[in-house]
């Protein structure tokens, strides 16, 4: 199934005790994955929706004590090793998406619903990597707050094969070592720049503040219109080998950008303007950088966005010990199988084809 997705699932260690075992890990796994295709949102409709697939299921697996009741989906994946389970997503990623081209969008979310307090206490925080051209999510890894996106980020660049690609990362990724895992990688970035970088943020505005220095410097302009407003993009990007000499520690830095943002409210015509700095390994094209950073925002619109309003993921309170960040990762997994299924129907209707359709479900489950 699957391009040996349950292969790599094989080759993790099952948390249970051997001998006490009555469902497999493959089952177990298989069963979330199916689960979660078919619409189910947390372990009792998982249960429920695949007590009803059983004889479907046995297709692919013997399922000979039938399916798991709900409390021990839940217990086997509060206790499997959640980096053993990326590990296997992110190679079982590298098999079916071959080599990774275009923009990686490197970006955390936040599941509010595994919070631990009213005020969000607790909450899982993960750090994705989205490949942009294929509309695939590549890997992933869990933080215990943003401000500790900076440590995984690297850990996450660790597991790709990034060769050839622009990796893009919002300011808080905007660090030294960082930069360094990219070009060592042989990869390209694309990094916003703030007030977090000190004097390498305030060299690069105080460039773009003066028009003299400014004069030559190539410049792109896009227009986009929609949702009641309109938005005039202006980018202006210039050599930064002279930035590079007075700040040697970021490897590779080749160039440096300025976006300006002027949004008009149609109905009310109020007017906003917003500049955003940018430090790129890339030449200083102004059209190459400003097609990278616009596509760093489908990791908001074409993942954070559809997990929660299509899988409602903010919404599931499963939390105890690794359950949470677990069930994020499989439901991840049908993310992408759902994503290179060739129909043009929407995400939404093949989830309900895939309940309703065996033929559909399998022929998404081979990929």
């Amino acid at each position: 199934m699957s391009a040996s997705f349950l292969d790599h699932i094989g080759d993790i260690e099952d948390p249970r005790v051997p001998g006490m075992v009555l469902y497999p890990l493959q089952e177990i796994v298989l069963t979330v994955l199916v689960g979660l295709l078919c619409r189910a949102e947390d372990f009792d409709e998982i249960e429920e929706v695949c007590g009803e697939l059983r004889d479907w299921l046995r297709l692919f697996l013997p399922f000979e004590h039938g399916i798991a009741p709900a409390q021990t989906l839940r217990r086997t994946l509060a206790r499997l090793d959640p980096r053993a389970l990326e590990a296997a997503f992110t190679a079982w990623m590298e098999g079916l998406a071959g080599r990774i081209r275009g923009v990686v969008a490197i970006d955390g979310k936040t599941l509010r619903g595994s919070k631990r307090s009213a005020l969000g206490e607790g909450a899982l925080h993960l750090v994705q990597a989205w490949a942009h051209e294929t509309g695939l999510m590549l890997a992933q890894r869990a933080v215990d707050g943003k401000s500790n996106e900076i440590t995984a980020i690297p850990e996450l660049l660790r597991m790709l094969a990034l060769e050839g690609a622009i990796v893009t990362i919002d300011a808080m990724g905007t660090q030294k070592q960082i930069a360094a895992e990219i070009v060592a990688k042989k990869a390209d970035y694309v990094l916003a720049l703030k007030a977090n970088q000190g004097m390498l943020e305030e060299d690069a505005e105080l460039f773009f503040a003066d028009p003299v220095l400014t004069a030559d410097c190539p410049g792109h302009e896009h227009t986009v219109v929609g949702h009641g407003r309109i938005e005039e993009r202006t980018i202006r990007a210039a050599d930064a080998r002279w930035l590079a000499e007075r700040h040697p520690e970021w490897q590779g830095l080749a160039s440096i950008a300025a976006v300006t943002v002027r949004r008009t409210v149609k109905r009310t015509g109020a007017v906003s303007t917003e500049t955003r700095l940018f430090i790129s390994s890339l030449p200083p094209d102004p059209v190459r950088l400003a097609a990278a950073i616009r596509a760093h925002w489908s990791i908001e619109n074409n993942l954070h966005w559809v997990l929660d309003v299509i899988f409602r993921e903010d919404e599931c309170r499963t939390r105890k010990d690794h359950s949470a960040r677990n069930l994020a990762m499989i439901r991840r997994a049908v993310l992408n199988l759902l994503r290179r299924e060739p129909s043009d129907k929407s995400l939404k209707r093949k989830r309900l084809k895939a309940l309703m359709s065996p033929d559909f479900r399998a022929a998404i489950l081979a990929g």
